[in-house]
């Protein structure tokens, strides 16, 4: 089979690149077309044309979430809706009969309050993240057709070798020796390990499973303060936990609210919320009970890839 994946130098790219170059003739298409092993040619956006025929486009390309909120809103329509767009209806114009496009949790739900998203919530983004990538999947709905299977997934946190993100910061924090001051906010939270990814795509691509909106996340969802233990863990230490009265660190956090600190409500509230997402909808089209990798195994995975030079 012929695959194109679009956004092929980034992190899911590469292990896609790396779970399917052994069977799989892989072309890419991204802003940089250097050499990379595994990939016949990677072609720039104004190549669409003289791309060589293909069996199946996983579209990755897209602009991440700032947690910071420092990118002009127009900028995630462009790329997340725009190039969506774009290579959708070259797509619709080729020979190709599978599409994967990689949306995210955050179309459906920004927060949950204490449910667990499925993909029959009725889809609320807040923030032009969620919002574009909301647009882009209405975009793929409204034009798609009876002959293609099309696929529009929504992974929660992706993590792995060569993952970058908060993990890291809660790698170094550990590693540090700095205390978890949230140890009395208990939590969860779904991820959605690399091998497990890999293992889905294969399967997308490789047999004619159903078509539609898919949650990708892993079994079971880890609270917070295991991951701190798991880093602590994976480094030979005993992470340091403080369980601070909860109600302390509110009242600090409302503080922060009045005074523009680090900690305020908001932050708050990311740090210790629950995100659990349900992946049945995914394991029954694929035919399985649980996914490959384990919660624990996969994040065990992760955790020992990290270079100790994330430590300088």
């Amino acid at each position: 089979m012929k695959i194109l994946i679009t956004g092929i130098h980034g992190f899911v790219g590469n292990n896609l690149v790396d779970s399917l170059k052994n069977k799989h003739t892989i072309y890419g298409l991204d802003i940089l077309s250097p050499l990379k092993k595994g990939v016949v040619k990677t072609f720039m956006w104004n190549e669409l044309e003289v791309i060589p025929s293909v069996d199946a486009v996983i579209h990755l390309a897209g602009k991440a979430h700032d947690t910071n909120n420092q990118i002009d809103a127009q900028v995630y329509f462009d790329i997340n809706t725009g190039l969506t767009q774009r290579i959708f209806e070259w797509f619709l114009t080729t020979n190709a009969t599978k599409f994967v496009f990689f949306s995210s949790v955050k179309v459906a739900a920004d927060r949950l309050e204490g449910k667990i998203l499925t993909e029959e919530i009725i889809p609320l983004p807040k923030g032009p993240y969620g919002e574009s990538k909301m647009a882009a999947e209405k975009y793929i709905k409204q034009h798609k057709t009876a002959d293609k299977f099309v696929y529009i997934l929504r992974p929660c946190m992706i993590h792995g070798s060569g993952n970058k993100g908060n993990l890291n910061l809660l790698y170094k924090m550990v590693s540090k020796g700095m205390p978890w001051p949230l140890g009395s906010f208990e939590n969860k939270r779904s991820f959605t390990s690399i091998e497990n990814l890999q293992y889905i795509i294969k399967q997308l691509v490789e047999k004619e499973i159903e078509p539609g909106i898919y949650n990708i996340a892993d079994d079971e969802p880890l609270s917070t303060n295991t991951l701190i233990r798991m880093i602590g863990e994976s480094q030979g230490k005993k992470a340091r936990i403080w369980r601070i009265n909860s109600r302390l660190i509110t009242f600090a956090a409302k503080i922060g609210d009045k005074f523009s600190l680090p900690l305020n409500s908001d932050r708050l509230e990311k740090l210790t919320e629950s995100y659990v997402v349900s992946n049945h909808k995914l394991k029954k089209a694929l035919g399985i009970e649980n996914m490959p990798v384990s919660s624990t195994l996969g994040m065990q995975k992760t955790l020992s890839s990290f270079d100790k030079n994330i430590l300088n």
